[in-house]
């Protein structure tokens, strides 16, 4: 059976938002080791619904370089909530 271009359209967009998916819940999970490794904190695993509402991939990969630079969970904090999700 041949498959229609509106198929393939189709399949095509939902291999790529499964991709997208992948990588940002890969990117979030690097974000949280990140900081429970740094930070050796409970709490770092409260932060995965606010990181969980950013759509940007991109946003998330900053975030993931910050995990690794900042000082304190609460400065991670703090930057998270300036940043809105």
């Amino acid at each position: 059976m041949l498959e229609s271009s509106t198929y393939r359209y189709i399949l095509q967009q939902g291999i790529e938002q499964g991709i997208e998916q992948g990588a940002r819940e890969s990117t979030i999970e690097g974000i949280l080791e990140a900081l429970e490794i740094q930070f050796d904190e409970i709490g770092v695993q409260t932060l995965k619904p606010m990181l969980e509402s950013i759509e940007e991939l991109q946003h998330l990969k900053d975030l993931r370089r910050a995990a690794m630079q900042v000082s304190s969970l609460d400065e991670f904090k703090t930057l998270l909530a300036s940043n809105g999700s």
